[in-house]
């Protein structure tokens, strides 16, 4: 004999399951399912040469040292050696790579200001077996006055990098280098050690304001101190696809600089504020959130373009 009611308490099940499967949250945990297998699946390539970036933007609050230290950890996690030079005075990239960086910290200061060989300043962070920083301290800040009466003062970086990176006995397979919100004398240091800039460009109103002139001042580095510069990777932060606005700025980022901006763009997340006060960067500290995969996911696209010709 047939149980109609029970048929249709199947069939109710049934239907309840299927509007599980498409639902927003269930298609967000395949989605984060799907990118973590494809991360898993296929390692992203280590360069030959050591890539040097300089991570810049002299608009503040845009995602500028987050970017730094989590494209670093994780470029160290997929197993390249990593160094970050830690050149803001504030010294947040130290901090979130848990190295110390105290006021009497041997630092990037005494390798521009007093010729420190950078042998004996980089620390290894506790994060990763291959990342290593040389952190900034509170001495950093002055470092600007005193920059100018020296000699070569836009060249002590990229002297102290070059002969580093020469007598380093494993080679580094990426260097980055997190400025100050500001386009002064350190900054132009970075510029001219660095081989390519990376934009981090955040989503929101007013996101392209200064860009025109930061372009121009890498423009007058490229032509005056360091011919082999150039814009090779902007990133668009702080991404929510749910707002106009955010979709606005990104097309509109994307239209301007095609070749240069990657597909993959940084959500507002929770989680990438947490990291810092922890002395990690996401990618160690909450490894499954989408954070954190949007970072594994930009490092690996910059792996896979390669350094521009």
């Amino acid at each position: 004999m047939e149980h109609p009611e029970g048929d249709i308490a199947e069939r109710s099940v049934d239907t309840s399951a299927d509007s599980f499967d498409d639902t927003p949250l269930a298609r967000e945990l395949a989605d984060m399912t799907r990118r973590r297998q494809a991360l898993a699946a296929d390692a992203p390539p280590l360069p030959k040469e050591t890539r040097i970036f300089t991570v810049a933007n002299q608009k503040g609050g845009v995602g500028k040292t987050t970017t730094t230290v989590n494209l670093a950890a994780a470029m160290a996690k997929s197993g390249a050696r990593v160094l970050v030079i830690d050149l803001d005075p504030q010294g947040n990239a130290s901090t979130a790579l848990g190295v110390e960086h105290r006021a009497d910290t041997i630092s990037v200061y005494d390798v521009i200001i007093n010729d420190e060989p950078m042998v004996g300043v980089v620390q290894k962070s506790p994060e990763f077996e291959s990342l290593y920083c040389i952190p900034a301290t509170i001495h950093l800040a002055g470092a600007e006055i005193e920059l100018v009466s020296l000699v070569a003062r836009e060249q002590r970086l990229r002297t102290a990098l070059d002969q580093f990176l020469a007598t380093v006995p494993n080679q580094f397979h990426y260097v980055f280098i997190d400025c100050p919100p500001s386009l002064g004398l350190l900054t132009i240091n970075a510029f001219v050690a660095a081989r390519e800039v990376l934009i981090p460009i955040q989503c929101e109103y007013y996101a392209l304001e200064g860009l025109s002139q930061l372009l121009s001042n890498i423009e007058l580095i490229e032509k005056h101190l360091n011919p082999k510069l150039m814009v090779s990777t902007i990133l668009l932060t702080m991404y929510d696809s749910r707002t106009n606005l955010a979709n606005q700025v990104a097309q509109e980022v994307r239209d301007h600089f095609p070749k240069q901006v990657l597909e993959t763009a940084i959500p507002r997340s929770v989680r990438i504020s947490e990291a810092p006060s922890y002395g990690l960067s996401v990618i160690s500290y909450d490894g499954g959130s989408p954070g954190s995969l949007s970072y594994l996911e930009a490092a690996a696209e910059i792996a896979r373009r390669g350094a521009p010709a």
